[in-house]
């Protein structure tokens, strides 16, 4: 038994060497697999992202465009109500001025002496003149004239009442309508608005020849308060008006 025993020869291990050589290519294959793969997924990842980016900005870029259209529509609007705004202030500065200038004039009047030379009467800060002579309506104005005045205008039911009781007996005024019969006007231009005719008049003489073309106005007697028409080669009284 023993002889047995000493003639078995062990046994060889195996090579390690070999057994390694063995598996090294198959595990270099499949870590190369994986390394290809992340690559790939990464790459997937990557071109997702700049997608997403892309359409991000695409959306931002039209936004922006949205927001540049609307600032650029409110800021032309709002030149505009500046543009408005500085023309109406601009307005109300020359409309202040003016006032100003004004209220400046009207405080100067009433801060003035009010005198008349003699003979003239003040009334509304006009001046009146009765005259001392009689004579045709045209030379009443001519000698109004002279005075640096004009046959009086009567603009309202006040100065009307003033004169009914500035002359007593009937008076040359400076109403006419020597230019187109039946068109009255004043000596300063304007046409003729209040009316304070006597009753039946202005007749023109009423078509009678001893009275002839009654082309100029009077303020008439008894009371002095109502017109009449009378040939302006009468021998009356005349008023004049002067501005101080």
């Amino acid at each position: 038994m023993e002889e047995i025993y000493e003639n078995v020869e062990p046994s060889k291990p195996a090579n390690p060497k070999r057994s390694r050589n063995q598996t090294g290519p198959r595990s270099s294959q499949r870590s190369f697999h994986s390394v290809i793969l992340c690559l790939g997924l990464l790459s997937v990842f990557l071109l997702v992202g700049l997608i997403v980016l892309g359409v991000l900005y695409r959306d931002s870029a039209a936004d922006l465009s949205s927001i540049k259209e609307n600032l650029t529509e409110h800021l032309q609007t709002s030149n505009d109500e500046l543009s408005s705004m500085t023309e109406e202030i601009n307005r109300l500065n020359a409309s202040l001025t003016e006032m100003t200038k004004e209220r400046d004039r009207l405080q100067t009047l009433s801060k003035q002496k009010k005198t008349c030379p003699a003979g003239w009467k003040m009334f509304s800060c006009t001046r009146y003149l009765l005259s001392q002579a009689s004579d045709s309506w045209t030379n009443g104005r001519e000698d109004c004239k002279r005075q640096g005045a004009d046959l009086v205008v009567i603009n309202s039911a006040e100065e009307q009442m003033f004169l009914s009781t500035f002359a007593n007996k009937p008076t040359w005024i400076g109403l006419n309508d020597i230019q187109t019969e039946g068109t009255w006007m004043w000596v300063d231009g304007t046409p003729l608005t209040l009316r304070y005719w006597d009753k039946n008049q202005p007749d023109n003489g009423g078509g009678s020849a001893r009275w002839g073309d009654e082309d100029c106005a009077t303020i008439r007697s008894p009371h002095n308060t109502l017109w009449n028409d009378l040939s302006c080669t009468s021998s009356l009284q005349w008023i004049c008006e002067k501005l101080p």
